[in-house]
């Protein structure tokens, strides 16, 4: 009897409360993927039909077909896999120099990582789209590249600080005493080290680029539209394409979603190692 009322307890105050939250929380990528595939004529029916009677693939194949959404999906990767060359080419060493040296402006400089991450992006815009333009670097893949990876960094070298303050500094100096250089030692002895914290800033610099719209928007053009903002075409001033934005909108989410579930243990990891070790 007890353990009968405790497992009602429980299902009543932890179990559905949580089932709750996660509704509430998928219930929109639900929509959207359901409205994706069904057929034009079921979707601006009243009242609204949440289930398709029949599933069609069509909004998919005109999707791919009909539109530039496809050039815009070779961009968004593109820029996404600069960002993380460049946001790691800059993050490792700055990480590496944070955890292992100390000077005057360390704890500062860490602390302004994180509080950069909290202003709103919107403020870098102007200033960044002004650089850009003197630069010459409007509608490249360089410009975009550049944009996502200014609060991508920032973020990476806090994450990845963690990582190295977890590997003892007697290898650093035991290499160094054998005759390794110091980037040999990096290179050689470390970098092996925290290969799961350099995957795990990779991916989160990834998705970051991935999902990002204000800053393609303002750097980008026709040349190298990313994914986010090909997504506004479907928005008219009177009419919305429903069926090409939310199958556009699955295809969007779907890698970011497979990559999140690769590395979720990971990520969460090194948030909460950063959180505790800084």
């Amino acid at each position: 009897m007890i353990e009968r009322r405790s497992y009602k307890r429980r299902l009543i105050e932890v179990e559905i409360p949580i089932l709750l939250i996660v509704l509430f929380a998928i219930a929109p990528y639900v929509w959207m993927i359901l409205t994706s595939i069904k057929p034009q004529a079921e979707l601006a029916v009243f009242p609204v039909q949440y289930l398709p009677k029949s599933a069609t693939l069509d909004h998919y194949r005109d999707l791919i077909a009909r539109t530039s959404f496809a050039g815009s999906l070779v961009n968004s990767l593109i820029i996404a896999s600069g960002a993380v060359v460049l946001g790691l080419g800059v993050a490792v060493p700055a990480a590496y120099a944070f955890s292992r040296f100390r000077f005057r402006a360390r704890t500062g400089l860490m602390t302004g990582f994180l509080v950069i991450n909290m202003f709103p992006i919107v403020l870098l815009i102007i200033p960044l789209f002004l650089m850009m333009r003197n630069l010459g670097l409007i509608d490249t893949y360089l410009g975009v590249v550049v944009g996502h990876s200014t609060f991508a960094i920032p973020f990476a070298i806090w994450m990845l600080t963690s990582y190295f303050n977890a590997i003892p500094k007697d290898l650093d100096e035991a290499a160094m005493i054998d005759g390794a250089s110091r980037m040999e030692t990096i290179r050689l002895v470390v970098l092996p080290l925290i290969l799961p914290g350099l995957i795990t800033a990779g991916i989160y610099i990834f998705i970051t680029s991935w999902n990002e719209y204000l800053f393609a928007m303002m750097l980008s053009g026709q040349a190298v539209r990313t994914v986010t903002v090909a997504l506004q075409l479907f928005i008219g001033e009177f009419t919305v394409q429903w069926g090409l934005l939310t199958a556009g909108g699955t295809l969007i989410a779907l890698p970011v979603t497979l990559l999140f579930l690769v590395v979720q243990k990971r990520l969460v990891g090194g948030l909460t190692a950063g959180a505790v070790k800084s």
